[in-house]
């Protein structure tokens, strides 16, 4: 399958992308075993992360979230072609909308959240279009189950910095800085990156209680 084009940078502040209807994931819809285990990408891009991951480990569902709708598209195709059951896209606007998407959400299944080289909108006056916001790390921690890990990454040093600190508020939660991805698997951007000899700033939170 030739992929699909889109734009590379999309304003989540733009009429549409604020208007887009929210309905609660249907889980028991989307995974055949809805119970298990639960790896969430937000701003997954193309997915291909996460469908890898996926392909390695069965045991655990993974759920990517995606801002452009032809992307989403695109890789649902991919996962029902090679039969990845235990992977699903959703397209939405993850900074506006999660809090709702997760309503149905079963208790105790979010293991592991990533947030990986999001768009960093360089300029001050398009800083609101950023993808972490305060209330997006407060959900996806309250979300997560005790245990439970987010990983973010990004090679643009005060975007990592600025969400660093938005994940630090949280007060379950604890920092671990990395050298080196946790990961089997690596986003294309990051290989990119690695392969340019560029830094990558990266930290891991896990939750230590409710």
């Amino acid at each position: 399958m030739p992929r699909v084009r889109v734009h590379q940078h999309v304003n989540p502040l733009a009429t549409y992308f604020r208007k887009l209807p929210v309905e609660p994931i249907d889980f028991e819809k989307i995974f055949p075993h809805a119970d298990r285990p639960l790896f969430l990408d937000v701003g997954c891009g193309r997915g291909r992360f996460i469908q890898k991951m996926a392909a390695l480990d069965r045991n655990t569902n993974f759920l990517g979230l995606e801002i452009r709708q032809p992307l989403v598209d695109e890789a649902n195709e991919i996962a029902a072609e090679r039969g990845i059951e235990n992977l699903h896209y959703e397209f939405c606007n993850a900074t506006l909308a999660a809090e709702t998407l997760f309503d149905n959400l079963p208790n105790n299944i979010l293991k592991a959240v990533s947030i990986q080289f999001p768009d960093p909108w360089f300029k001050k006056r398009h800083a609101k279009r950023r993808m972490v916001k305060p209330k997006l790390a407060e959900v996806l921690t309250r979300l997560l189950r005790v245990d439970g890990a987010i990983f973010v990454q990004s090679d643009v040093e005060f975007l990592a910095e600025e969400m660093f600190e938005m994940f630090r508020e949280q007060k379950v939660l604890s920092e671990v800085s990395l050298d080196e991805n946790p990961f089997p698997v690596k986003t294309e951007r990051e290989l990119s990156v690695e392969n340019r000899e560029l830094p990558v700033w990266r930290k891991l939170f896990k939750k230590t209680a409710d």
